[in-house]
């Protein structure tokens, strides 16, 4: 059987991404086709793709495409069309959000799509770039963006299984697409043993942690002045967009650090280490982060809002924040100090998430399919 894989583009490691991996760790032969591929902005995790099938579009020839991810959107769907899978019997898109790469021209292949969101800027959700604070370019967006919806919708119709990373994310593809869509949560790579033993008994858990995609929408800013306010310890890893992580260096106090980007490795202690890990997204589409630091035994506090209420249990591995204000993160966090949270309980709980659950149940859908 011969399988393909699409990704929108590969330039930075996030949740989507390690899904990507998942997939070529299931189907190891199967060659990933994509917009552009830029491997040196990938950081530490550049290797992870290395001796790769990957097969880019010819937008890579062009100089400096990395600084066009955003206006590529406007050609994706004609770029994505010109791939050739003749010979190909399934195609499994991982359909990031960024583009519309269900576009394809799937021939005679059955086409899976692996959604983590429809595209975020076409449907009013909250993005990493705040293109509508300019009123010239807000108008001609939207005008763009209309017309883009309608290409987003005709082409999920060709999709012969939707399968979703979440409840929330589901509800997305019925409410734009008027699809059905099956839910597989994202896969989580399990701490080994080893470590789960000594993140149950770490008893120098001395900060708080907060990470991952540093981009507007995950609202860092709000945990900053939090941090600031209370004169709590915070670390923060992960790589900037769109210029805001030079704001967040501006408002930072100097209770908080920056670590960048970081290995698993690098992860993994800094999870042990913490009380709780904070998360401010919104309308967020599933959330791997915080399903992580359960498996280290560490607790959430989640803005209740997107796909984490279905994966953080309350009172139990975490608690929620109502508001998107300085005045309820720090009322929860404050209340948070006076519980004392299992670890075991948020270890066992994230099990539910492992890479191998998600193997699984994507082969039952595959072999149904096929």
């Amino acid at each position: 059987m011969r399988i393909a894989l699409v990704h929108d583009y590969i330039k930075e490691y996030g949740g989507a991404e390690r899904v990507l991996e998942t997939f070529h760790d299931m189907y190891p032969k199967a060659p990933i086709f994509t917009l552009v591929y830029c491997p040196e902005f990938l950081g530490p995790h550049k290797e992870r793709f290395k001796n790769w099938d990957i097969r880019p579009s010819f937008l890579q020839l062009l100089p400096f495409k990395e600084k066009f991810i955003s206006p590529f959107r406007l050609i994706a769907p004609i770029v994505f069309k010109l791939f050739d899978f003749s010979g190909y019997e399934v195609i499994v898109v991982s359909s990031t959000g960024a583009y519309i790469p269900n576009c394809i021209n799937k021939q005679s292949a059955k086409q899976i799509c692996y959604c983590h969101t429809p595209p975020r800027y076409l449907y009013g959700y909250a993005t990493a770039r705040e293109w509508k604070k300019y009123p010239p370019f807000r108008v001609l967006a939207e005008i763009v963006n209309h017309f883009l919806r309608l290409v987003d919708f005709s082409a999920a119709q060709h999709v012969d299984v939707f399968i979703a990373n979440s409840e929330n994310v589901r509800n997305r593809i019925n409410k734009f697409y008027r699809r059905d869509a099956i839910v597989i949560y994202p896969p989580v790579e399990m701490p080994s043993k080893k470590i789960l033993i000594q993140a149950e008994h770490s008893n120098s858990r001395k900060y708080f942690l907060t990470g991952g995609r540093l981009a507007r929408p995950k609202h860092i800013d709000l945990i900053i002045r939090v941090a600031n306010e209370l004169h709590m310890q915070l670390k923060i890893f992960g790589k900037s967009f769109a210029g805001y992580g030079d704001e967040l260096q501006n408002l930072a106090g100097p209770t908080v650090e920056f670590l960048g980007e970081i290995t698993d490795e690098e992860k993994a202690v800094l999870m042990i280490g913490a009380k709780a890990f904070l998360f401010a997204g919104e309308d967020e589409d599933f959330g791997i982060l915080p399903v992580e630091a359960m498996s280290f035994g560490t607790p959430v506090i989640a803005y209740k809002s997107g796909g984490v209420v279905e994966s953080i249990v309350q009172g139990k591995t975490g608690i929620f924040f109502q508001d998107l204000t300085v005045s309820s993160l720090s009322k929860t966090i404050t209340h948070f100090k006076q519980l004392s949270l299992n670890a075991h309980i948020c270890q066992k709980h994230a099990q539910k998430f492992a890479k191998e659950v998600f193997v699984k149940k994507m082969t039952a859908v595959m072999n149904k399919i096929i």
